[in-house]
């Protein structure tokens, strides 16, 4: 039987539909925290300095809810293409009550103990008070935000991407205000500084989650506000979800931790170091704000037609959509590598603290191309059902490899820092070999959708697949 030809005019059409208004909202996001940066300069590098080690620790947040995030979207966009709309609002009842856990524990963390927190990431007595006062109050966005990413996880998943976008507008546009009002003290508020920065990320938040839920609620949008189906499970139900996400959540929370560790390690630098670091982090958003959105896109994509049944289509999709990422991020580092020295700049560094910065990004230009290649492929896995593969892959390397090698070369062979930060990716092009084999394999392909369970025998006899038999819920989730 002859293979029908790929539809690249679709198939490009549908990236740049969903991936577009993702990278644009990221993007936005992203200036916002680089205007941030620029702000809190010109207080001095010590204040970008610890505002950029609380964002280390938003980041562990991040890691301890995406788990959900990801075990979510693997549900909402395979019975998005199923059209099993009570799944749908079932999965999501799920994963926005286990998020809002994790965001409340950390918001309890950040309010409760800061010092405690700041004491973790830095020995420097005078960053870290400058932490604690941006820590007791950036506490308070945290179930927002958690709400907010929630709702724009759905909503991507159902291809209503433009809604997450307009929130993010309003949120970047809100954050700038704020933080010129509080932290200079203009129109008779008070002077706080950094921690004004904090009061400015609050009110960000209550403004991006007040704006999706008024789209929500003019545009009808059923799933996100259905209170009284979110919660009507079965004990099988949520056994199939937490199987699928428990993989991920492992995944992201102990990459989480591996990364909180090599942040210690950073965190132990000079102080031209920890700024230099503080503002690679900034602009090393830029490039996964961008990226981002592809890979929403690829899981997306793929998801949906597997939880539709159509695992030929999902399977010709993956394997271009991996490639098409790898160049996209080429011409994003290239980019950010052409305009570094203004932006390097512009965000406060000079001297000693601008030469680490520039040896920062020249050695993540030349890892993020294989690094976006594999997180790529790891979402494009999950999405298709298969959660594990990557997500063990990932903490093997981090714990048996890429920690090793920055432990020992900072405090045993006492490293250059700049050859500690390359080793934050020694194992990137190994697991990009062994991802691209398991791409091939074809056995990442594991619906939970009744559509998709239909006909994956049909796919895997077609294509010679054996994978050890699992046994299948067919009670939506």
């Amino acid at each position: 039987m002859k293979q029908k030809k790929f539809d690249w005019g679709y198939f490009l059409k549908h990236i740049a539909i969903i991936a577009i208004p993702v990278a644009l909202q990221n993007l936005l996001t992203t200036t916002g925290s680089m205007v941030d940066t620029i702000m809190l300069a010109s207080i001095g590098e010590k204040a970008v300095g610890a505002v950029g080690l609380c964002a280390q620790f938003s980041s562990l947040m991040f890691s301890g809810y995406w788990g959900f995030i990801g075990g979510g979207m693997l549900f909402f966009a395979q019975y998005w293409g199923a059209k099993d709309h009570d799944g749908i609002t079932r999965s999501y009842g799920m994963t926005l009550l286990f998020m809002t856990t994790v965001a409340l524990v950390f918001a309890g963390l950040a309010i409760g103990v800061p010092s405690f927190i700041m004491g973790v990431y830095t020995d420097k007595p005078e960053i870290q008070a400058i932490g604690i006062s941006y820590l007791r109050i950036v506490g308070f966005a945290y179930p927002l935000q958690v709400l907010s990413m929630a709702m724009s996880a759905l909503l991507r998943s159902i291809e209503r991407v433009k809604i997450p976008l307009y929130g993010g507008i309003a949120s970047v546009i809100a954050n700038c205000f704020f933080n010129y009002l509080f932290i200079f003290g203009k129109f008779g508020l008070p002077e706080m500084g950094a921690a004004g920065a904090a009061v400015g990320t609050v009110l960000a938040g209550v403004v991006n989650l007040l704006i999706l839920i008024g789209f929500i609620l003019h545009q009808r949008i059923p799933f996100v506000l259905e209170f009284s189906k979110h919660f009507r499970w079965t004990k099988e139900s949520l056994q199939n979800y937490l199987i699928k996400c428990f993989p991920i959540i492992c995944n992201e929370v102990l990459i989480g931790i591996g990364n909180m560790m090599i942040n210690v390690v950073l965190g132990r630098q000079s102080e031209q170091a920890i700024a230099a670091v503080a503002v690679f982090r900034t602009m090393e958003g830029l490039v996964i704000a961008f990226f981002s959105g592809f890979s929403n896109a690829a899981s997306i994509l793929v998801g949906k037609e597997v939880g539709a049944g159509n695992h030929e289509l999902a399977f010709e999709r993956a394997k271009r959509l991996v490639y098409l990422c790898s160049a996209i991020i080429s011409i994003a580092c290239l980019t950010l590598l052409l305009v570094h020295n203004p932006l390097l700049h512009m965000l406060g560094l000079s001297g000693k603290s601008y030469e680490i910065g520039t040896g920062m990004l020249i050695i993540y230009s030349i890892a993020a191309i294989i690094r976006m290649g594999n997180w790529a492929q790891n979402d494009t896995y999950r999405s298709a059902g298969d959660a594990a593969f990557g997500s063990i892959m990932e903490i093997t390397f981090m714990y048996l490899m890429v920690l090793p090698f920055v432990y020992l070369s900072n405090f045993y062979f006492h490293a250059p820092f700049l050859l500690v930060f390359a080793f934050c990716y020694i194992d990137e092009p190994i697991r990009y070999i062994i991802m691209q084999c398991h791409l091939y394999s074809g056995k990442w392909i594991r619906p939970v959708s009744d559509a998709g369970l239909a006909t994956i025998d049909k796919f895997r006899a077609q294509h010679h697949i054996e994978v050890k038999r699992q046994k299948q819920s067919h009670n939506k989730s």
